[in-house]
């Protein structure tokens, strides 16, 4: 993504499901991925993997890699790296209110696609730009 294009970038132009997937993607220690992983990983038909992964194509997020699979575009990494560190600060946020850990991940999950970029950096401003996410599995990772 350009510096133009990430200035653009909202936070709310995909739905929850495409969120997954490019969050997906983005953990996986390979840069390809295939379809069947998605379908498996994310409890989805491999159909619907398909039609998703055209439209991510098709919105410049995953370029396709005959016989491979696909991996994420540079604008895709841009904006799964971007969607990481939201849903990073709105655990922060939700830690703060006597939820289990896995409580928070489920309801950040459920209200990330919602909250914008100009909320979350607002966020970070009023939390003195955090370094450090509140992560059940692994409490000392960096915020992206």
């Amino acid at each position: 993504m350009s510096e133009s294009d990430e200035l653009q970038m909202t936070g709310l132009e995909l739905s929850p499901r495409k969120i997954a997937y490019l969050k997906f993607m983005f953990r996986q220690e390979e840069p390809t991925v295939r379809t069947s992983e998605l379908a498996e990983s994310l409890g989805v038909d491999p159909s619907t993997v398909t039609k998703t992964l055209d439209e991510l194509s098709n919105a410049g997020y995953v370029d396709h890699i005959p016989y491979k699979g696909v991996r994420l575009s540079p604008a895709g990494k841009d904006y799964a790296s971007f969607l990481i560190r939201r849903h990073q600060i709105l655990e922060l946020v939700f830690s703060k209110y006597g939820l289990s850990p896995e409580e928070v991940c489920e309801e950040v999950t459920r209200l990330e696609p919602f909250v914008s970029k100009k909320a979350i950096e607002a966020i970070c401003k009023s939390m003195g730009y955090p370094t450090v996410s509140f992560c059940p599995v692994n409490p000392e990772m960096k915020i992206l």
